[in-house]
């Protein structure tokens, strides 16, 4: 059943201060490539799309208009305004909701194509949301993928798994060392195409291992 959408979301998933840093970093991040990862993630999706973690809604404007709805889920009040702002503007009709990736608002077997989009790094249990976003999900529909993940390189991947706990605690539960793709995997999405790259997000930060593709719900 459709999950009614209060005023504000949990009070444990408002992260205020990471919320307005990321805000003020997105669009530099957006102008140094992430737009253009953005449009090739959403380019070929069709029909009924739910976006988990919608953030300020910078993916608003890259659907496409063979996408017919949008339902925009957001847990962190903050963002979630920023992406209200944003509607107005979007390139297709897009409703924005409080919820989170591991509960979301939506019928079984309602939407064409998922979208996850740089938020698989800070959900409690990727697993947890990746069943969700099957359960939504036609058989057949799309789960759209954009994250950065951990490293193929062992220092790097050890640097990482010694930062995590601290920058969990400062960046709203975001894990810079999760293994998505085994994970998307592991949950029985069959993946369809992908690539993986390294993206610098600000100037003088180093080059972070990324994924962005597709897979196919059974």
């Amino acid at each position: 059943m459709t999950v009614p959408d209060p005023l504000s979301g949990p009070a444990e998933l408002q992260h205020p201060r990471f919320a307005r840093a990321y805000a003020r970093a997105v669009g530099e991040m957006n102008r140094r490539g992430a737009a253009e990862h953005r449009g090739s993630l959403l380019k070929s999706l069709t029909g009924s799309v739910v976006e988990i973690g919608a953030g300020d809604g910078s993916n608003f404007a890259h659907y496409p208009p063979t996408v017919t709805e949008v339902l925009a889920v957001e847990p962190d009040d903050f963002l979630r305004s920023l992406a209200q702002a944003r509607v107005a503007s979007a390139s297709v009709p897009v409703r924005v909701v409080t919820g989170t990736a591991e509960r979301i608002p939506a019928e079984d077997s309602s939407s064409d194509a998922v979208v996850a989009s740089l938020v698989l790094c800070s959900v409690s249990d990727q697993l947890v949301a990746l069943a969700e976003a099957r359960r939504v999900l036609r058989p057949g529909g799309i789960l759209a993928f954009y994250e950065h993940v951990r490293s193929h390189r062992k220092p790097l991947a050890a640097l990482e798994d010694l930062l995590t706990p601290l920058w969990q605690r400062a960046a709203g539960g975001c894990h810079p060392n999760r293994d998505t793709l085994q994970s998307i995997i592991a949950a029985g999405f069959r993946i369809e195409d992908g690539e993986r790259f390294g993206f610098s997000v600000q100037p003088l930060a180093p080059p972070v291992a990324h994924i962005l593709g597709h897979a196919t719900a059974p």
